[in-house]
């Protein structure tokens, strides 16, 4: 997972995993955790409703989110690719 906090708000690296609503996507974004005791890595995956004007996205693609003001309920991100 690459995150990076800038002014506009942090961004994160995901794939596509849903299209099937009018604007939105859904990405599902991985980071790698260290497990406290066991000190092995474990993977995390969250998944992020994502603002995606025009339906540009795939299922299955690379993408990149930003965070931004709420759009509506759930989400809170863009799509930047």
């Amino acid at each position: 997972m690459n995150t990076t906090t800038e002014a506009n708000g942090k961004t994160l690296t995901g794939t596509v995993v849903k299209t099937a609503m009018k604007d939105t996507a859904t990405v599902a974004v991985v980071r790698f955790v260290k497990h406290p005791k066991v000190k092995k890595y474990i993977k995390r995956t969250k998944k992020f409703l994502v603002h995606d004007v025009g339906n540009t996205a795939q299922v299955g693609d690379k993408v990149t989110i930003r965070e931004t003001r709420p759009i509506s309920k759930l989400k809170r991100f863009i799509l930047v690719k």
